[in-house]
């Protein structure tokens, strides 16, 4: 069965493996705080369905407590180690499996296998609470060697920590005109790419939220960082298929066998 990858907006993705579905950072809200999602309507109810769920960090829209109280029961659910601590609707969610975990650990799920690594990124529970839990990226190893990043920042052994992957889920944007230190821009990730050398990359984490009455506010940063990301990808790594998905879109890429 080939793997597949479906992008669902903002840091949302299913990657399909080795017959296990592997859902990541779930955020299905119309609304967050001040941000309003502009990309489109949340996703649809199969987006829900997953075997494990990846949560790379505490920020609310890669922790979403109300999305991920919409998986089923029994779902296995990966968080950075301290985060029930941290968040405490996540030790309300009863019905989830849930595993803490911490970068140079590995969880073997079916015939997966997921790797933790580091993330250079502010992984405390924003904008309060004292607790902090790890920034985290993973690495599902099937039939594909999938890495999602989930928020980080470019840092010098990030291709040594991550090792050989086939594809690279990588950040290149966020949710406003300006992105703080600890995020991968569009140049920043292309030259990630050009350091990771996967097969594939899909760029994640822009185009999907933006804070409300902004809508006429440099309208053009919304959709610019995956668009720019392409652009630097073709310089930094030009052997490296790119593909800008449509949020509900799927790609079946390329597999080393």
């Amino acid at each position: 069965m080939p793997v597949e990858i479906t992008w669902w907006g903002h840091a949302t993705c299913t990657v399909e493996d080795s017959g296990t579905r592997v859902l990541t950072d779930p955020l299905f809200a119309r609304r967050l705080a001040h941000l309003r999602r502009r990309g489109g309507p949340p996703p649809p109810p199969r987006a829900a369905v997953a075997d494990v769920v990846l949560v790379s960090h505490l920020h609310a829209d890669h922790l979403h407590v109300p999305s991920l109280a919409r998986l089923e029961p029994g779902t296995r659910l990966l968080v950075p180690r301290g985060a029930p601590r941290a968040v405490g609707g996540l030790r309300r969610l009863r019905h989830l499996r849930l595993t803490e975990v911490a970068p140079g650990e590995s969880v073997k799920l079916g015939e997966l296998n997921v790797r933790v690594v580091r993330a250079a990124h502010d992984g405390r529970r924003l904008p309060f609470g004292p607790h902090r839990a790890p920034a985290l990226g993973y690495v599902v190893e099937g039939e594909a060697r999938t890495y999602f990043a989930g928020d980080t920042g470019l840092f010098d052994s990030m291709a040594e920590e991550v090792g050989e992957v086939d594809v690279a889920l990588l950040p290149v944007g966020g949710w406003g005109p300006h992105l703080g230190e600890g995020h991968l821009d569009p140049e920043r990730a292309a030259r990630a790419l050009a350091g990771l050398a996967p097969r594939t990359a899909v760029p994640v984490h822009y185009g999907t939220y933006w804070p409300i009455g902004m809508d006429a506010v440099r309208p053009h940063e919304f959709h610019k960082p995956g668009e720019e990301f392409v652009r630097r990808a073709a310089h930094w790594a030009p052997g490296v298929a790119v593909h800008r998905l449509g949020q509900g879109e799927s790609i079946r890429p390329e597999v080393a066998r």
